[in-house]
């Protein structure tokens, strides 16, 4: 595969983008993207021809989301958006921890990602690409610019050290609840080692309550430490009574079609189609999005 300079200046652009919320060194920036911090520098200084092989290009316009698609979703600051800003700001400001449990399709992950490359040392990792504990930790190395190479034991220390010695770091933890039980002694481990440091938000659906409730209710090692260290309580952002939940969706699917849709007469047809779904529930912003697909 031959990548065109367009798609590589994306991808520099995006990178250089997110060094500016990054606190640490180039070199431990260079790391995020596994490059030498002499070929980041290279890249820095305005090089892009013959300076990394294309598949590492993928790789890091993969991290990056840099697309050569025409059609891109934009971004909306909805309610979702402000509230989990909010929370991972309170997280970031104190050096707390809380956990967001609540619907799919509502946004949760867009937030996260968006404040990740928006807000200075705030990293993001997705865990349902990081089950084991392995994985685990030579991912959030990557994130946040730490060297994935030697003994699990001494890259957790490095881990530990660098969100010590960072500004204000938080490290936002998505889809939480598909983690091996390993991983979740491991989340303890590193609040332990940051307390009052590093703030940690956490997010997932039902199934991450379910883990927590089962893992308390079994007396299992670390779950109750860890809720208590994550306030001990969900945060969720959907009302409960049905009235206020159909209008947060109608609201949040609106404001989306709005800025996403150049045809603004099909937007209430599809947010009906969304409030009805074949098992009952209320269709979110994924099924919104494959129904402008169709109606366009």
């Amino acid at each position: 595969m031959n990548l065109t300079l367009e798609f590589k200046g994306k991808v520099i652009k995006a990178m250089l983008e997110d060094r500016k919320n990054y606190g640490g060194t180039d070199s431990a920036f260079a790391k995020k993207y596994q490059l030498h911090s002499s070929i980041y520098s290279r890249i820095k200084n305005g090089e892009i021809d013959n300076i990394v092989s294309d598949s590492q290009w993928l790789t890091i316009g993969r991290i990056l989301e840099v697309s050569n698609s025409e059609r891109s979703w934009k971004f909306v600051k909805t309610d979702v958006v402000k509230m989990i800003e909010e929370e991972v700001l309170f997280c970031k400001s104190y050096s707390k921890a809380r956990i967001l449990v609540d619907e799919p399709e509502i946004g949760k992950t867009v937030s996260a990602k968006h404040l990740s490359r928006t807000l200075k040392n705030c990293f993001y990792l997705d865990c349902s690409q990081a089950k084991s504990k392995k994985l685990f930790i030579c991912k959030l190395a990557q994130s946040i610019g730490v060297s994935g190479n030697g003994r699990l034991a001494d890259i957790m220390e490095n881990i530990k050290y660098s969100l010590r010695i960072l500004e204000e770091p938080v490290v936002l933890l998505d889809e939480a609840g598909d983690v091996d039980y390993s991983v979740i002694l491991l989340i303890k481990e590193l609040w332990n080692a940051t307390e009052g440091i590093c703030g940690w938000y956490m997010i997932g659906a039902d199934g991450l309550r379910q883990k927590f409730e089962s893992g308390i209710h079994s007396k299992k090692v670390g779950y109750r430490e860890l809720f208590s260290r994550y306030s001990s309580k969900y945060s969720s952002l959907i009302p409960i009574e049905k009235t206020e939940k159909i209008n947060f969706y109608k609201k949040m699917i609106t404001e989306v079609l709005t800025v996403n849709s150049t045809n603004k007469e099909i937007i209430p047809t599809i947010v009906r189609k969304c409030m009805v779904s074949q098992d009952g529930s209320i269709g979110g912003l994924r099924r919104a999005e494959s129904l402008l697909i169709l109606n366009s």
